[in-house]
């Protein structure tokens, strides 16, 4: 996997450490939800979402997830469908069964063979996160 890093101007290995277990919040294949989320620690979505998310931690969009949101994470992995804007701190990882149309924020974006983005990717630097939407849980 590349890494693409503006500082450096070179890919480098790298990914982001998600470990089975330390899931803090799961939307499950086969759900559906609309509206704000905001998490603390690492979140998954396999199923549908709409809407807004909001964590400072790992954001992770599973193979089958079909999400239409703004995203605002520390890191994002994508394997899924996403469209919307995504933000993070961090790092996007894009894998290949990932399809993504919109807009990457990110100072670091890794990207798969085989994945499909229609969008814009901007990299300056960090990216400072919005605080989470009024009213989101």
């Amino acid at each position: 996997m590349a890494l693409f890093d503006k500082g450096s101007g070179k890919s480098e290995e790298s990914a982001v450490s998600v470990k089975a277990g330390e899931i803090d919040s799961f939307l499950g294949k086969g759900s559906e939800f609309e509206g704000k989320l905001s998490f603390k620690g690492q979140v998954r979505i396999d199923g549908k979402y709409s809407g807004q998310i909001h964590t400072d931690e790992v954001l992770e969009i599973g193979p089958s997830a079909k999400v239409n949101a703004e995203i605002t994470a520390g890191s994002v992995i994508i394997s899924g469908t996403v469209e919307g804007l995504i933000r993070a701190s961090n790092v996007v990882e894009l894998h290949k069964s990932a399809k993504v149309k919109g807009t990457i924020e990110a100072p670091n974006v890794t990207m798969e063979r085989g994945v499909t983005f229609d969008g814009t990717m901007k990299m300056d630097g960090a990216v400072k996160a919005p605080p989470p939407p009024p009213g989101a849980k």
